[in-house]
């Protein structure tokens, strides 16, 4: 395999003339600012262009508590698009899992061999950050515990969480067994909202959960404050303080932040909230392509066409701090050519976006259609097109 890259001449072109436009200062809102020394690890990141727009120790460990719950809806997530499980299937509430979870922490009530959907436990899970609902979900759709964890870390690894393990599917106390840093955070936040835009929509940023006659408010410091914002979890143990992963998006532009080690809860709250808020401030954004646009081709092997389209999942854009303008130069990226049978959705190829003045960045891009394997007449004609 071959790493091939391509200019996008044309796009760069566009880009620059965009970039060339001087961007208006922020109107007049209040001057928001990154989070305070006390809150000792921040990263804040646009999906949109894949850069960095603020970094403080994003290589640090620390345990994520309740935050712990994204890896166990991301990887039910991946059951449900792939076809494995679906949000009607109906779980057990089995004796084990109600004896260790039962009013234990943040709950969402759950009876004693209640049959129970998998939709249903997400939402307790993404809305009041149920630890009966994760374990009861993980037991159910693994078999065990130990089983549903190793399918956790084994997803963690797949898209590039390089310094996280997982040791619980709710983030409770284990001896340090489970860790994350901020960048393996905003790592999988954007696994699964790229990868799951349907489901994330669905399940995140809802404000209340009914369920077996009790109501709960979602207590998530963001949504229904920060304008365009919806989730993600928030996380506290003694031994860590408060952390949070959040995302809002606006105006095309999708920012994911994640703060750990904040000493209060107020702290967590304010910081949040005006740490996305001063991402919006600070930077403009400037469109390159829209959700779903095709953005260039790569090559296919032994494919029944020889090239794939290449969609950006989410609108893509770049950053520049607000006031200032530069060029731009994009650039495409895979291992190839691509080798048959590809999937439509699939992530095969990055777009590079390197920006005068800022570090270059990456945002993924699927194919556009099914590549399924040529048959033999379609690599007869493959290959006859190939010698000319």
């Amino acid at each position: 395999m071959t790493q091939f890259t391509k200019t996008l001449i044309a796009a760069c072109a566009l880009a620059t003339g965009v970039a060339a436009t001087s961007a208006e200062a922020p109107g007049p809102y209040p001057t928001f600012a990154p989070p305070p020394a006390d809150v000792p690890i921040a990263l804040l990141v646009d999906l949109s262009s894949g850069q960095t727009l603020y970094s403080r120790e994003p290589d640090r460990r620390f345990m994520p508590a309740s935050i712990t719950k994204v890896m166990t809806v991301f990887t039910a997530f991946e059951l449900i698009d792939s076809g494995k499980i679906s949000p009607e299937q109906l779980l057990m509430v089995s004796d084990g899992a109600w004896t260790e979870w039962h009013g234990v922490g943040s709950t969402m009530f759950l009876d004693l061999h209640q049959r129970v959907s998998v939709d249903a436990l997400l939402h307790g899970v993404t809305t009041v950050s149920a630890n009966d609902g994760a374990a009861v979900l993980g037991e159910g759709l693994a078999g065990s515990l130990p089983k549903w964890t190793e399918m956790m870390n084994a997803k963690a690894r797949e898209i590039g969480m390089r310094d996280s393990h997982f040791g619980t599917p709710n983030g409770w106390m284990d001896e340090g067994r489970t860790f994350v840093t901020a960048r393996d955070l905003a790592t999988l936040a954007s696994a699964m909202i790229t990868r799951h835009p349907d489901l994330y929509a669905r399940y995140f940023g809802k404000r209340l959960l009914k369920f077996n006659g009790f109501e709960q408010r979602n207590h998530d410091p963001v949504t229904g404050v920060v304008e365009g914002a919806d989730g993600i979890k928030t996380g506290f143990t003694n031994q860590a303080g408060y952390g949070f992963v959040g995302s809002a998006e606006r105006d095309g532009r999708r920012l994911v932040m994640v703060i750990a080690g904040a000493p209060n809860a107020r702290t967590q709250h304010q910081a949040s909230r005006e740490f996305l808020e001063w991402g919006f401030q600070a930077y403009s954004g400037s469109p390159l392509f829209s959700k779903g646009a095709l953005v260039g081709r790569a090559r296919v092997q032994g494919g029944a066409d020889r090239s794939v389209g290449l969609k950006a999942p989410l609108a893509v854009g770049y950053d520049l701090p607000s006031g200032q303008t530069g060029k731009v130069k994009l650039s495409i990226h895979y291992e190839g050519p691509l080798q048959a049978p590809v999937a439509k959705g699939e992530q095969v190829a990055e777009l590079e976006i390197a920006v005068e003045g800022m570090r270059p960045s990456r945002v993924p891009l699927v194919a556009a259609q099914d590549v399924p394997e040529a048959n033999g007449f379609e690599r007869l004609l493959n290959g006859v097109a190939g010698i000319f």
